[in-house]
């Protein structure tokens, strides 16, 4: 996977190895070389076959890419399964069919960059983001090159349970946690509580996920304004990568809760702040199958640490998953390309909306002694808590509900029930509460 640190030549390409790269990246941020972990040094894109593809492309004879071509460059496809992608004109079909580049195809990376920076000014840099094999393997990639053995890792809780396998278990990071809610509200300083600790001058990473995965929460203006002067406090003591999990982009339902993602309001607030974005076709544009995620770091797009960056990541996704699935890609792109997306957009958002409400109404009618539903106002989930003086946790719940109600719902851990109202018809979310504090009550006899 690594390659020799001196500087390699390729048919007149210089190729950067780790130790130059790594260089590059300490006199352009002192900060995020810091917060690279043992193989986030370690890697750089190797000048093997897509390298080296990359530099024939376009010869008039080019032997270099093991996929079956018509010998002009155009995919050799199955008649049945390229009837599936008709509507493909034939020069996108053809790139269907074939490798994408490792870092993702250009122009979906262009398009997808004008969809991420819609309404952001010019002095907030990004880079081109890279895409990845959905957000879970934008995060894993994060992981490598930030976090090591006892790593602090600080997530509010309760949360998604693959950062746990993704930080903790893959890489060995020590797991911090601090309450999202307190006394039923959102708690901007959850991640500075968690580092408190933290000895000066040690990396750490947070991860930011708004909305909110079980929680179904977006802060407020003020509470944004909170959290970001928190996390910049944070990074007073040392370098803190935020890895900003945007997989629910957009999805808000109150008109006075900020749409825009954290990541911009973090952008070169701090030296030792190190912003990252994590975001993707997955729930932005409702395709869930197609497994199109996105990278970017924080760093003009044409920077030289930038360049080494795109390095780092692009040995780790040709050392994991090859390159992205470029099928998936060219179908985002035909969206991206549309003028009107943005509306389409919207009219998924509205149908969401229409389910919250509904379920929101639900909620307030609830017996408290039972169910005490935390706030929520976006994403796709709501969570509810059981009182502590029930004595009940949540997986019996769950259980109770499956063999004696026919409901599916998501436990987590100690006592929190988790709703998706993403996928329950709005008709059915009534009935889906009341059937929820129909088994509390039953099981609190």
């Amino acid at each position: 996977m690594a390659v020799s640190s001196d500087t390699l030549n390729r048919g007149g390409w210089k190729v950067k190895g780790p130790e130059e790269i790594n260089q590059v990246v300490r006199e352009a941020s002192p900060a995020l070389f810091d917060a690279l972990s043992d193989l986030g040094r370690r890697v750089a894109y190797p000048p093997d076959i897509p390298f080296q593809g990359a530099q024939a492309r376009g010869k008039t004879y080019n032997g270099t890419i093991g996929q079956i071509t018509d010998g002009r460059g155009a995919a050799v496809s199955l008649p049945s399964m390229s009837k599936v992608m008709a509507g493909l004109g034939s020069d996108d079909l053809s790139r269907a069919f074939l490798y994408s580049p490792v870092a993702g195809i250009e122009e979906v990376r262009e398009r997808w960059r004008d969809w991420q920076r819609r309404g952001q000014p010019e002095s907030k840099p990004s880079t081109l983001p890279q895409v990845t094999n959905g957000l879970a393997h934008g995060l894993s990639i994060v992981a490598d090159l930030f976090a090591g053995e006892g790593t602090p890792l600080a997530v509010p809780r309760p949360f998604w349970g693959n950062y746990r396998q993704t930080f903790v278990v893959r890489r060995g990071a020590t797991l911090l946690t601090a309450p999202v809610y307190v006394d039923g509200r959102f708690n901007p300083g959850a991640i500075a509580e968690a580092l408190a600790d933290r000895p000066k001058g040690r990396p750490a990473v947070a991860i930011l996920n708004l909305p909110t995965n079980p929680s179904g929460y977006s802060p407020t203006a003020e509470e944004r304004r909170e959290l970001a002067q928190s996390l910049t406090g944070m990074a007073e003591k040392g370098p803190l990568v935020v890895v900003c999990d945007d997989a629910y982009a957009g999805l808000v339902f109150e008109d006075d809760i900020p749409r825009e993602s954290m990541f911009w309001d973090l952008v070169g607030q701090h030296e030792n702040l190190i912003p990252v974005k994590i975001d993707g076709a997955t729930k932005e544009f409702s395709f869930f199958g197609g497994r199109v995620g996105f990278l970017t770091f924080a760093q003009p797009p044409d920077s030289d640490i930038a360049t080494a960056l795109d390095s780092k990541v692009k040995c780790l996704v040709r050392a994991t998953v090859g390159s992205p699935v470029a099928a998936s890609q060219m179908v985002l792109l035909q969206a991206l390309r549309q003028v009107d997306i943005a509306k389409e957009v919207e009219a998924v958002r509205v149908l969401l909306q229409e389910r919250y409400s509904i379920l929101k109404e639900a909620l307030t009618r609830v017996d408290g002694s039972l169910l005490r539903p935390l706030p929520f106002n976006s994403g796709c989930f709501a969570l509810i808590e059981l009182p502590a003086e029930l004595g009940l946790e949540a997986e019996p719940v769950r259980q109770h509900l499956l063999e004696h109600h026919d409901t599916g719902v998501v436990a987590i851990a100690p006592n929190y029930i988790r709703i998706a109202f993403c996928s329950v018809a709005p008709a059915a979310l009534g009935e889906l509460v009341r059937r929820v504090e129909m088994a509390v009550s039953e099981l609190a006899r």
